[in-house]
């Protein structure tokens, strides 16, 4: 065995022909580490598509196809083409120099969604030659450290150039132009049926909207020159000014408008009644971080779309207060709130709330966190200025313990003054009559809108869901003494209104039934301080 080996193997791997297969074998390896290192590290490039800045990357995959993200919706996966390429998209980002010059021309918004196709097609050919520059660059740079050859350099980059214009042939080749429509979902975007319903109409709704955006935006500073003008009531130094929001759900647009409010109107604090999100997942926390960068600490109750995780999410904003059957203070106000007890994210439509049914009213979970709130606040030393649920069905309870409670849920404003509770006498299983002023403290429900148009539901509609949100003015004693109702537009309304309203100078509403079905006995020990 030993005399074949000297005889004819050691001889064959000396000869020029084994050297030559070796160092063949050695430039073909450093090729490819260096068009999949230089793909990895270099093949990137960025388009604007319309607002947004696309990031677009290449990367060595035996499968191929296209996966687009779309923070913090998730993303969808495309059967565009087959391998060795995989495309990747990102559309995380806008734009701040594109979105001001669509906001500054109205009809920039149609023109970019025209030149879409033109934008993404330039943007591919761009990666391209990236691609092809970064593999050759790479493999040289490689081959100059592994052989100290300019020769075999040379060899090195176009063993690359072309491995690298072959991978790009190969998937253009394949390219599968009507993948499009056959997506596949992940993250939240898997629910996106149940989210959106039609989303033909919604297409079509939104294209509407859009049209309207740029000047509901630029509307917003109207905000400020209708404050100077408003009547009667003067807010002073020693006012504590609340922002009360509510059922975002998702809507990115909500935290640049929120930012805007609480500077121009000084806001001491945030109120968020809940529905900051819409399935609950950890998908959404994105969505949440932007709370910190509000300016003003941020006030929260958990709403019926929001999870435990959620509500871990924005806990972690040091900015926030969550409330849970928990007490805080801000700007001398003393505010109690509590979680919705109900996680139901799947409702495509959220009912209108229900006290009771026909076994009593302590059946309904809503009222029984209503009821446990309102204990908290009645052992609440010095009592407490505003309650925080998010659904209104929590709010009957809490008559006569509190002056104010706020709400959402309802995706629609509604103020009302909740029925005095009913006194027990001592010792007495019979209600006598409701409580008299003197005995008992008159309740305020203020619900509120949808700061976050309803998010993607709001759509479906044939108008959107309008942006709302309210400015509480409270003074030195802690009594709410006026509110100002801002409303920003929807489609065909494309302007900003806010309605100062004065406690005291109109007739008090009237209870609205949808909140309350009925009276809560009380002892006197409920009495409020």
């Amino acid at each position: 065995m030993r005399s074949l080996l000297n005889r004819y193997v050691r001889p064959a791997l000396r000869s020029r022909w084994a050297h030559r297969i070796r160092l063949g074998a050695t430039i073909t390896l450093v090729s490819v580490v260096g068009t999949v290192v230089g793909t990895l590290l270099l093949a990137h490039s960025e388009v604007g598509v319309g607002p947004f800045r696309a990031e677009m990357s290449v990367s060595p995959s035996f499968s191929g196809g296209t996966e687009v993200d779309i923070p913090p919706l998730g993303s969808l996966h495309l059967d565009s083409h087959k391998g060795p390429i995989h495309l990747k998209v990102n559309l995380g980002s806008l734009d701040q120099g594109r979105t001001e010059a669509l906001i500054d021309d109205p009809t920039a918004i149609s023109a970019a969604g025209q030149s879409a196709v033109d934008d993404v097609t330039q943007g591919v050919i761009k990666l391209v030659l990236r691609a092809l520059g970064a593999s050759v660059l790479t493999s040289m740079l490689l081959a100059a450290l592994v052989f100290r050859s300019t020769r075999r350099m040379a060899w090195s980059g176009g063993l690359a150039l072309a491995v690298t214009a072959g991978s790009m042939g190969l998937a253009a080749g394949t390219l599968r132009p009507d993948s499009i429509s056959e997506p596949r979902y992940e993250g939240l975007l898997v629910n996106a049926p149940a989210v959106v319903g039609d989303a033909r109409r919604i297409a079509d709704n939104y294209g509407r909207y859009a049209d309207q955006l740029a000047q509901i935006v630029s509307n917003v500073s109207r905000i400020y020159a209708t404050v100077s003008s408003l009547p009667v009531y003067e807010p002073d130094a020693n006012s504590t000014r609340i922002l009360h929001v509510s059922d975002l759900h998702l809507n990115p647009a909500s935290w640049d408008i929120i930012r805007t409010v609480v500077k121009q109107f000084d806001i001491d604090a945030v109120v968020d009644t809940g529905d900051i999100v819409d399935w609950g997942s950890t998908t959404e926390d994105t969505y949440v971080s932007e709370i910190a960068s509000i300016g003003a600490p941020y006030i929260y109750v958990r709403g019926n779309h929001d999870s435990i995780a959620t509500e871990a999410a924005v806990r972690r904003q040091s900015n926030v207060r969550v409330l849970d059957d928990t007490v805080t203070s801000v700007g001398g106000l003393t505010i109690a709130g509590i979680a919705d007890p109900e996680f139901t994210p799947d409702k495509s439509n959220d009912p209108a709330p229900v006290v009771g049914n026909a076994d009593g009213p302590s059946s309904s979970p809503l009222v029984r966190a209503g009821e446990q709130l309102a204990a908290t606040i009645e052992s609440q030393p010095g009592g407490v200025d505003v309650a925080l649920v998010h659904d209104p069905a929590m709010a009957p309870p809490l008559s006569g313990t509190v002056p104010l409670v706020l709400a959402g849920h309802l995706h629609r404003r509604q103020v009302s003054i909740l029925p005095r509770p009913v006194v027990l006498p001592p010792g007495s299983a019979a209600p006598s009559a409701p409580a008299t002023p003197s005995e008992i403290q008159e309740t305020r429900l203020m619900v509120e809108g949808s700061t976050g148009g309803a998010g993607l539901r709001g759509l479906e509609a044939e108008e959107p869901t309008p942006i709302q949100m309210s400015v509480l003015y409270f003074d030195e004693l802690h009594e709410l003494k006026a509110y100002d109702d801002i409303q920003l537009g929807g489609t065909g309304k494309s302007q900003v209104t806010l309605e100062r309203k004065v406690i005291g100078q109109e007739p008090e509403p009237t209870t609205n039934p949808s909140v309350h079905s009925g009276v809560t006995p009380i002892t006197p020990s409920r009495s409020g301080p």
